[in-house]
């Protein structure tokens, strides 16, 4: 995940930001699909239309490029995937993947998680979280997407049933988060084999060709 300058969020201290700032260029390509993204690109003014029907939301925090979630959503056509992220080309990326390949369940949105997260208008069936910054200094782990006051937030809109789904190649963030999520009451689960359907993401390819193992973990809202 990245963008531009610091971001106070109402979860973590003001300041403290999940993300690393990135100036990746936008493409041509990219920058197209956003001039023309249409409905499926969502501002905080226009979140309630990923909760017009009755399909399940899945909230996919920090998707970086866009062929993971394609993937997904033709995965799970039954599913609404509401994409979260602050990466602009990534955005333009997911955009025209969705307007190449004509998919209509995934709707995009440019934001800092942390700030978004509070002001969801409806009930989320499950969260994606693939890869996010291990942060490993010790003193940058309070900038981890995954602890404790995010879980608690998460817990407060996923409903009982729902899902995190989070993945890393970052053998002590993996253990950080399971330990977080076995303090908490609201949530079960843990390791779990990685999915045959989940898309190998551009981090993993990079972790696997450095030999680092890849975790996945499953918790469940009860």
């Amino acid at each position: 995940m990245g963008h531009t300058d610091d971001v106070s969020t109402p979860i973590l201290r003001p300041g403290i930001k999940t993300f690393k700032p990135r100036r990746s260029r936008i493409t041509p390509r990219q920058q197209q699909a956003l001039a023309h993204a249409g409905p499926c690109l969502l501002t905080e003014e226009t979140l309630d239309d990923a909760w017009a029907s009755d399909s399940p939301v899945i909230v996919d925090i920090g998707f970086g490029s866009g062929e993971p979630v394609a993937a997904m959503a033709r995965t799970f056509p039954e599913q609404i995937i509401l994409a979260v992220d602050v990466h602009t080309p990534g955005i333009g990326d997911l955009l025209d993947r969705c307007r190449v390949e004509d998919i209509d369940n995934v709707f995009v949105i440019e934001a800092d998680a942390l700030e978004l997260l509070p002001a969801i208008p409806g009930p989320v069936s499950g969260v994606r979280t693939y890869f996010p910054d291990p942060w490993p200094k010790s003193r940058h782990h309070k900038r981890r997407l995954v602890q404790a006051p995010v879980i608690d937030v998460v817990a407060e809109r996923v409903i009982e049933g729902g899902f995190w789904h989070l993945a890393t190649d970052w053998a002590e963030y993996a253990e950080s988060i399971c330990a977080a999520f076995d303090e908490h009451t609201a949530w079960q689960g843990g390791v779990i084999p990685r999915p045959d359907w989940r898309p190998v993401t551009h981090y993993e390819r990079r972790a696997i060709r450095e030999g680092r193992a890849v975790v996945d973990m499953w918790f469940t809202r009860i």
